[in-house]
């Protein structure tokens, strides 16, 4: 009898997962993207915006619920990131960054990931300063940024 009321309670459990996932509405993250083409070699310097305390310009051009897109434009020092992890695109510029525990070359066309929790920044330009679409997930908190030496 009790393997009965078991295999009848399972089944039941089974049956009743398969109608509550057709009767909930899909999830979908990006619900307020707009299409749009950003044409990144129009955006520098003033352009993004006024510069942060480091010399950074930078402005946000998609936020969705689960990241947010922006180009950078400047030097950074040194910090990181507790809760968001964080991908850049170099666009232009060549230089020095350090990624975790070390210092690394970076220029046009390279992807730089960043897990959050990683030092990164510290930029070291060799000419003209970095510019880069920073891409973030989760969006990044306003108290999200730690400062480090």
């Amino acid at each position: 009898m009790n393997r009965i009321t078991t295999t009848l309670s399972i089944a039941a459990a089974f049956a009743a997962g398969c109608c509550v996932t057709h009767l909930l509405r899909p999830a979908f993250a990006a619900e307020n993207v707009t299409a749009q083409v950003i044409h990144t070699q129009d955006f520098s310097g003033d352009a993004l915006g006024p510069a942060n305390a480091g010399g950074m310009h930078s402005k946000m051009f998609m936020s969705a619920d689960g990241a947010t897109i922006s180009i950078q434009d400047g030097n950074v020092g040194k910090h990181m990131h507790p809760n968001t992890n964080e991908i850049q695109y170099i666009l232009e510029g060549t230089g020095t960054i350090w990624l975790g525990d070390k210092q690394v070359h970076v220029q046009p066309g390279d992807l730089v990931i960043i897990p959050k929790g990683t030092a990164h920044g510290g930029t070291k330009p060799d000419g003209r300063p970095l510019k880069a679409i920073a891409i973030k997930t989760p969006p990044q908190a306003p108290d999200d940024t730690k400062m480090l030496d």
